[in-house]
């Protein structure tokens, strides 16, 4: 609470006119729209001082009765009012075109901006949290679009068009208005910037809370199988709390304010009605004039008492923006170098070279990493839990940069390419695939967005996932649930194994892809593995070494350095080494 929280206002507002300049021609018009209309409406008053003129007495139209001049002053209200509600109809059409189309545009680019982001970042984010920042930005336009359209600009030239006309009749109550407005006005936006600091930390609880509830209605499963609810619930509602005390503070912090702006409004009515009615005796005001300035004032006031919430919404609307535009500001970790080419992969030789890298400064995971594998050679990855193996396919398909050396695909450094080329030549088959809450023939489909069915069918055969997705009611067209729940493991490794048959590259990743199956599921998918492996180069990552016995060669890895390579065979004759230790303890050495 200490900190006074910095909203970067200028960038917030750069990224929203990014945005609407699209559409430039139409926010000019509106605004043009509501400059008209206001203006429109500083003049009718002038028309109600008239009429109470001739009304006293105090005005005679010359050669005219006063019933005749009564009636035209109030056809030209009628007039006015008509082309006010006309300017502003028009205005909040444009407005309902325009808005809604800046609102998807704000949201297609904050997704567009995530998606290049690294596999760090969303490693370190919630995915709730990302997702109620991107409907924030969008909704905060909206907020600050409506306070400019509907109160800045209307307040602007109703000030200073009241007060302009007003210092025609009087001097002084025009620089007793504009003394007050002034005060008033101060006082609004420097309350909104203290009260800044305590709206800020609660759109932070109010991030936290959408964290913590996607994070525990994502792991339910979990949540149940520890009888975790209890514990979640307390979780929550501790938050919760938070949330509530934090939006009773400054909607009290509100209450203040509008008590006093009250406050305020009571003592400028009365001492101009006053000064205006010492000007009255002295001559210099009409009653007319008292129609005026009573119109005025209730003008002022309505657009005055708004503004001090539109200053408010405002602030709220750009500390809600301020998270998402932050990201969009934040330099992507991982990103094409100028001048990127994009990825030809005549074979699929790949060769680490020197490589180093670390998580950070103090984790230490490649040291001096050389490896070759050549072109559809199929290679497995073996060593302790920490020694770098996912590191290595990681780092393959780019998702982090290195800090030295070089990654080879051919004889193209993949530093120098593009991530999509790269990563459209490289198929990866996790221990926990993760399926889009889509049916099955998008999931699979997701391999090669343009296939046909009967290919997706194919692909789901070579998988044996075909036999299973004709069992379900819906077939191809089952809803597999959020992250693939409704399917078991082995039917969602078999719809992972079909996109990446269906995918069709030269290069396989297959990170633990058997570890969590029962034997009659990892049997049925050995089968499509072997299909999927046919004339590709193969990186396999496994802890069950009887896994990878077939493999052409095992790199053992320690310390993010290769130790040791070879066959099974050749590993198990020599005397004593990290692949031999592994197999005794997994086979008691009883299978050789």
């Amino acid at each position: 609470m200490n900190k006074k929280p910095r909203i970067n206002t200028g960038k917030i507002l750069k990224v929203y006119w990014d945005h609407i300049r699209r559409y430039k021609g139409r926010a000019f018009l509106i605004l043009l729209l509501v400059a008209t209309a206001n203006t429109l409406d500083v003049l009718v008053p002038l028309f109600y001082k008239r009429f109470f003129d001739v009304l006293a007495g105090d005005l005679v139209v010359e050669g005219q009765e006063a019933v005749p001049v009564l009636v035209g002053t109030l056809g030209m209200v009628a007039v006015f009012h008509g082309l006010i509600w006309l300017g502003w109809r028009t205005s909040n059409l444009l407005s309902n075109w325009l808005q809604p189309r800046v609102m998807a545009d704000l949201e297609q680019t904050s997704l567009a901006n995530l998606h290049e982001h690294s596999y760090r970042f969303f490693s370190n984010n919630f995915a709730g949290s990302l997702v109620r920042k991107v409907a924030r930005i969008s909704r905060s336009f909206e907020d600050v679009a409506d306070q400019v359209q509907f109160h800045f600009v209307p307040l602007a030239i109703l000030l200073t068009g009241n007060l302009l006309v007003l210092w025609t009749r009087s001097h002084l109550l025009a620089t007793v208005l504009f003394a007050w407005t002034l005060v008033f006005m101060a006082f609004n936006v420097i309350y909104a910037r203290w009260k800044l600091k305590y709206d800020f930390a609660r759109a932070a609880i109010d991030s936290e809370v959408t964290g913590i509830l996607a994070d525990s209605i994502t792991n339910a499963i979990t949540t149940k199988l520890f009888t975790g609810a209890e514990f979640e619930k307390g979780l929550f509602r501790d938050v919760v709390e938070r949330l509530r005390r934090a939006n009773t503070f400054t909607w009290n912090l509100n209450e203040i304010l509008e008590a006093t702006q009250s406050a305020l409004m009571f003592v400028i009515e009365f001492v101009i009605m006053y000064l205006a009615i010492k000007l009255w005796q002295q001559g210099l005001l009409t009653i007319g004039d008292f129609a005026l300035i009573q119109g005025y004032l209730i003008g002022i006031f309505m657009k005055i008492w708004d503004f001090g919430r539109a200053v408010r919404k405002v602030f709220s609307a750009l500390a809600d923006a301020d998270e998402m535009v932050e990201i969009l500001h934040l330099p992507h970790e991982v990103k094409d170098v100028r001048g990127a080419k994009e990825l030809q992969v005549q074979t699929g030789r790949i060769e680490f070279q020197h490589v180093y890298f670390s998580f950070n400064q103090t984790r230490r995971v490649l040291r001096d990493m050389n490896l070759v594998i050549e072109p559809r050679e199929k290679v497995a990855l073996v060593g302790p839990s920490g020694a770098g193996k996912s590191t290595v396919t990681k780092l393959l398909f780019r998702f982090y940069d290195i800090e030295r050396g070089k990654i080879l695909i051919g004889n193209q450094n993949i530093a120098k390419v593009t991530q999509e080329s790269l990563r459209q030549h490289i198929a990866l088959v996790p221990q926990e695939p993760i399926l889009f809450h889509r049916s099955i023939v998008e999931n699979i489909r997701y391999g090669r967005r343009d296939a046909t069915d009967e290919e997706v069918i194919e692909a789901a055969k070579k998988a044996h996932a075909h036999e299973f997705i004709e069992g379900l009611q819906d077939g191809y067209n089952t809803f597999v649930g959020e992250r693939g729940v409704k399917l078991s493991g082995g039917e969602r490794q078999r719809i992972a194994i079909a996109r990446a048959i269906l995918k069709n590259v030269p290069i396989l990743v297959l990170d633990e892809a058997t570890s969590s199956l029962d034997s009659e599921s990892e049997a049925l998918i050995q089968k499509a593995l072997e299909e999927l492996m046919r004339d590709k180069t193969t990186i396999v990552i496994a802890h069950r070494l009887s896994t990878i016995m077939k493999m052409d060669r095992i790199l053992v890895i320690d310390d993010g350095q290769v130790v040791d390579s070879g066959t099974h065979k050749q590993l198990l004759k020599k005397k004593e080494n990290i692949y031999k230790k592994l197999w005794e303890i997994q086979a008691g050495g009883f299978i050789a």
